[in-house]
């Protein structure tokens, strides 16, 4: 077939309206279609997969709540927790909105069927997960609802039941190409590509969401599926929206070693054991209180450390030991029965006989499109007129900044995001397990609410009129590839950026690496522009898929490096070996600096400018968590 001639086809070009379209259908995208459904409106999900193929499924422990089955608990634990978890860059009142909701969003979920495992009384039974404490760190408690190893798979499977059921419009095998904004910034829909004919179309909406997951593709070694491909990010940033906090990325602790896939934190919450070359169970010294349970960052460095001291394993030393013998096999193919097919597969390990080699790998996005707790896409409200600082005094528990009355929070008329590709920011710089599942269905809600508030109340049957250029900047890219003659192979482009991002911006970074990263990610764009479609047929053409994705993963490197370069401190998921200190350091524990860096950061892909804002520090309704040292 042809290239598209844009005067010819752009009368041709198909125009679906529908009250909310939905990009991603995943678990935060079918939480908020469901809530919208189930409110009459005319919602539409655009979905690169079959919606229970999404990468939730791929979540195995449990979502967080603090429900009290097991021991003790409630929402101010769990709160504490997720601040304490976030190195203290997460913004309080998100924080407090979701950890208060938490109960109640997970017995919606088993209300529509969500099979939880369950306890011998019939409640929803819950497991251990790192970070997760009772009475403000005093010792571990079980807190993950879980359905076996499996939770995504059933959430997922529960939300679409529940969608079909509601008649929700699935379109799938669809791909979001670019926003629609008009002159004044409204976002009014998207365009997108059918991946069975290779036909564009505009889907207008009075409300558009993001729900495109998050990037982890940008990285070699990965736990995300192969469709994480920052769809979402690269749109908003095409369009002018900035990414928030995106030098935040979480690693994993325990990637298969030399496969990437994940073995949930459920492990360790069973009691499974991390060992060194000696066998010795290594974060008792690191973490004396949640030892294995420590917070995901915490571990992945310990695990590193201990690596690059030269107690690894393996005749290469380059991998930890993840020991879960001592569990027994009932135990484990009851409670972790996908783990098990996992060691068997990809490791060629029975795990109820032996450890399996583990290596902390790339697994979650702490930062993505700056939203509210309303899942409204925010932005600052005017240039930025002087150097943003921002400052905590611990003597005084108090939090300032020199932004004076410029507001931060401004909602994007039209426009939500949800879920990984979102930074609402309750992870801020790093997430605790759990907290993810948690995230998506706390703030789909929410989102699915609010866009029933807006649309009923502020257009009736109206919709906006699409801007004329509606379809420029779609047809270029098209066309692009299609009369392209010569030039870079998509997959060769997209490995060169994966090879940029994994070897300057992994668990351990230097100033000289992150600042060589930013070079080397510059210089690639001349690669990005030339790149070449050798298969020009439009049927279920995954060349031509990969050669739009890779202007996504571009946009979230470029995003990734620049931002990681500017945080001179260690925080979170963000550790430069040049500023690291003692965790005893009289004001910089571990290198994090309140006094200058307690602030997120924002970037623009026009010209790669960053710019700051204040951390949102002072909660709902209770009191602040004052920052201190992380020791756990």
């Amino acid at each position: 077939m042809g290239a598209i001639n844009p005067k010819e086809d752009y009368t041709n070009i198909p125009h679906e309206t529908f009250d909310a379209v939905i990009v991603g259908g995943g678990g935060s995208g079918m939480r908020a279609s469901y809530q919208l459904a189930q409110a009459g409106l005319k919602v539409a999900v655009l979905t690169k997969v079959f919606p229970t193929r999404s990468h939730t499924v791929a979540a195995q422990g449990g979502i967080g709540a603090s429900l009290g089955n097991m021991q003790e608990d409630n929402w101010h634990y769990h709160f504490y927790d997720t601040v304490k978890g976030s190195d203290w860059l997460g913004d309080q009142d998100a924080i407090e909105f979701m950890t208060r909701e938490a109960p109640q969003v997970v017995y919606e979920l088993e209300h529509l069927g969500m099979p939880f495992d369950r306890n011998a009384d019939g409640t929803i039974y819950q497991r251990p997960f790192g970070g997760h404490s009772a009475n403000y760190g005093e010792k571990a408690v079980p807190r993950a609802c879980a359905a076996a190893d499996r939770t995504g798979h059933a959430l997922l499977h529960t939300l679409y039941q529940s969608n079909v059921k509601m008649g929700t419009q699935f379109f799938v095998e669809w791909i979001a190409l670019d926003l629609i904004r008009n002159e004044a910034g409204d976002v009014l829909g998207v365009t997108a590509i059918d991946q069975e004919t290779g036909k564009i179309a505009v889907f207008q909406a009075k409300a558009t969401l993001f729900a495109t997951g998050g990037a982890g593709r940008v990285y070699r070694a990965s736990t995300n599926a192969y469709i994480n491909t920052g769809d979402g990010l690269g749109m908003a940033a095409r369009a002018g929206i900035p990414l928030q906090d995106m030098e935040f990325w979480q690693f994993h602790p325990t990637g298969v070693a030399g496969a990437g896939v994940l073995l949930t934190e459920g492990c360790r919450g069973e009691g499974a054991i991390l060992r060194n070359d000696s066998g010795e169970p290594f974060m008792e010294r690191y973490a004396p209180t949640l030892k294995d349970l420590a917070p995901r960052d915490f571990v992945s460095r310990s695990m590193d450390q201990e690596i690059k001291e030269g107690r690894g394993c393996g005749p290469k030393k380059d991998h930890i030991l993840l020991d879960m013998t001592h569990l027994g096999a009932e135990t484990i193919m009851k409670r972790l029965p996908s783990v098990f097919e996992i060691g068997k597969k990809f490791a060629n390990v029975d795990i109820t006989k032996q450890p399996i080699p583990v290596v902390p790998t790339i697994h979650y996005q702490m930062g993505g499109i700056p939203t509210n707790i309303h899942g409204q896409v925010v932005l600052p409200e005017s240039p930025e007129t002087l150097a943003f600082k921002a400052s905590y005094d611990k003597d005084t528990d108090v939090y300032s900044h020199n932004a004076g009355e410029r507001n931060f929070t401004k909602p994007v008329k039209g426009f939500y995001a949800i879920g990984e590709c979102s930074c609402v920011s309750v992870h801020g710089a790093n997430r605790l397990g759990t907290n993810s599942l948690l995230d998506l269905v706390v703030f789909g809600k929410a989102a699915g609410q609010h866009i029933i508030d807006y649309v009923t109340k502020h257009h009736g049957d109206e919709y906006e009129p699409l801007p004329t250029t509606v379809l420029e900047q779609t047809v270029a890219r098209i066309r692009k590839l299609d009369e392209s003659t010569s030039g870079e192979n998509a997959q060769d482009v997209a490995d060169a950026i994966r090879d940029i991002v994994q070897d300057h911006a992994g668990v351990f970074r230097t100033t000289a690496l992150l600042e060589k990263g930013v070079k080397e990610i510059l210089a690639l764009e001349p690669r990005i522009r030339n790149i070449h479609l050798k298969d020009k047929s439009k049927v279920f053409n995954t060349a031509r898929v990969e050669a739009l994705e890779v202007e996504n993963l571009y946009e979230v490197a470029k995003a990734t490096l620049i931002s990681a370069a500017a945080r001179k401190e260690c925080r979170g998921a963000h550790t430069v070996v040049d500023f690291e200190l003692p965790p005893d350091h009289p004001t910089y524990s571990y290198g994090r600096r309140d006094d200058e860096w307690m602030k997120h950061t924002l970037w623009y892909s026009s010209d790669n400018r960053l710019e700051y804002k204040p951390v949102r520090y002072r909660p709902l309704s209770v009191d602040a968590i004052p920052p201190k040292p992380r020791t756990f």
